[in-house]
């Protein structure tokens, strides 16, 4: 790869890069921001790169170190490039086996791995998380069974286990992810440990690796709610392969949801429709539309984070179609939270990247009326972008009436991702601070703040 890249061959380097992370180069389009029929020509050598922002942005996109090639990256500080990970370091190697003892540390790193570990697992570039979901995607699981010395797993334990996941998450959906981090830890420390000590026959073992990917699924929610950006892909890359281990393919399409909310959510916006298609391609014969629909939802996000407004809608579309045809019976139960408010609302949110303040207020208006009143946080959520969004079309009334309600529910929640999204809110109000309107919001929003900054 130097020699590649000091010979300014980038046709070579891509597909080195390519061969060695298991990639597409439908991938690599993605990643590199070029075309897939340019990078054939490319790697063929039938074409060359010479435009230096193009190369500047086919490297940035790959991740190459700043030391490796002398043009100004984006991340040429000194100390950037010193500090630059090796690819695929760790648990992020998507070439390692998908073993029960992989997944065992991967869980280790996700609950407790060193600090070196956990820096270059959660530093991994955006080719190493898109061959990983690859690898998911293609790679065989080993059969999962363990005839151990230990007790028996029973299926009554872990019945109770999954239950408290469950309960896990409608906690968080009901008052934000809180202290819940660290319960969701604990929890699957145990499911570690019954996983190492415990013996079981290979459905018994597949059940106990499907609870597992569920519950570090919603513990890296929760890592992310709390306003953690980064920590949150390590407990998402041991669920996809504990996902592996359960042979639920459903599992996996949930772990590659929140992939995809990490993703439009950090200024990646490419992972996030990367990571929604694969999710879609596979369960695509499963007969879950209720799944797909919620699917097609983050990727809409990602395509309009964008500014893809025709492929973002197509989405968008796809994604109301198959809400309305109802759950069906391979739906998986976590997803219950799936409806027509859901799909409004991250429509709403589509239209606001996207520039248009208009629709998304309509779109907010038809979520408000038929989401489920418990979820706090997402209504919380919706509200605080529909308030944006009647500021940015000039109604200010009707903006600070909706903040009003986003304060309200901001007194119930606890959950950083929320309160970020309270003080963008905040922030649009300051350009029209002189309103009355405003003037009640900003003061309601000091009081609360200093009384908190108290306490």
């Amino acid at each position: 790869m130097r020699n590649a890249l000091a010979a300014w061959d980038f046709g070579r380097a891509s597909r080195l890069i390519r061969l060695r992370g298991g990639l597409r180069q439908e991938d690599m389009a993605h990643l590199t921001g070029l075309s897939q029929a340019f990078l054939s020509m490319l790697e063929k050598g039938n074409r060359r790169l010479t435009n230096i922002d193009k190369i500047v942005e086919f490297l940035t996109g790959l991740g190459v170190p700043a030391d490796l090639v002398a043009l100004p990256l984006p991340h040429t500080a000194a100390s950037a490039a010193q500090e630059q990970p090796v690819q695929f370091v760790g648990d992020a190697d998507p070439s390692l086996p998908w073993t029960a003892a992989r997944m065992v540390a991967a869980l280790d790193t996700a609950v407790g791995g060193s600090g070196m570990d956990r820096r270059r697992f959660l530093t991994a570039s955006g080719v190493a998380l898109t061959a990983f979901v690859n690898a998911w995607d293609i790679a065989e699981a080993e059969p999962l069974h363990r005839a151990a010395a230990g007790s028996r797993l029973s299926h009554d334990l872990l019945d109770g286990l999954q239950r408290t996941t469950d309960n896990l998450r409608t906690m968080d959906a009901s008052d934000g992810s809180g202290t819940l981090t660290s319960l969701g830890n604990r929890h699957l420390q145990f499911l570690q440990h019954l996983l190492e000590e415990t013996s079981y026959d290979e459905a018994t073992g597949r059940r106990l690796a499907a609870i597992i990917s569920d519950t570090a699924t919603q513990t890296g929610w929760f890592v992310f709610d709390s306003g953690d950006r980064d920590r949150p892909l390590s407990y998402l890359y041991a669920a996809l392969r504990a996902a592996k281990a359960s042979q639920d393919i459903r599992l996996g399409a949930g772990a590659l949801s929140y992939i995809a909310i990490h993703g439009y959510s950090t200024g990646a916006p490419h992972h996030a429709v990367t990571a929604a298609q694969r999710a879609r391609h596979k369960i695509r014969k499963l007969g879950t539309p209720a799944l797909e629909a919620m699917l097609l939802t983050r990727q809409a996000r990602g395509h309009a984070k964008l500014g893809e407004r025709q492929a973002a809608l197509a989405a968008l579309g796809r994604a109301a179609e198959l809400c309305a045809q109802g759950r069906s019976e391979y739906d998986p139960h976590w997803l219950y939270w799936v409806n027509e408010g859901e799909i409004h609302g991250q429509a709403g949110s589509c239209y606001l990247d996207l520039g248009d303040p208009r629709s998304a207020v309509a779109s907010f208006t038809k979520a408000r009326e038929a989401l489920n009143p418990a979820d706090h946080r997402t209504r919380g959520l919706f509200l605080s972008r529909a308030a944006t969004a009647h500021i940015e079309q000039g109604d200010v009334e009707a903006g600070c009436a909706t903040a009003h309600e986003v304060l309200d529910l901001a007194e119930k929640l606890q959950s950083a991702r929320f309160d970020s999204h309270v003080t963008s809110m905040i922030q649009q109000l300051q350009p029209v601070a002189h309103s009355p309107y405003a003037q009640d919001v900003l003061e309601r929003r000091a009081v609360v703040t200093a009384t908190g900054s108290r306490t």
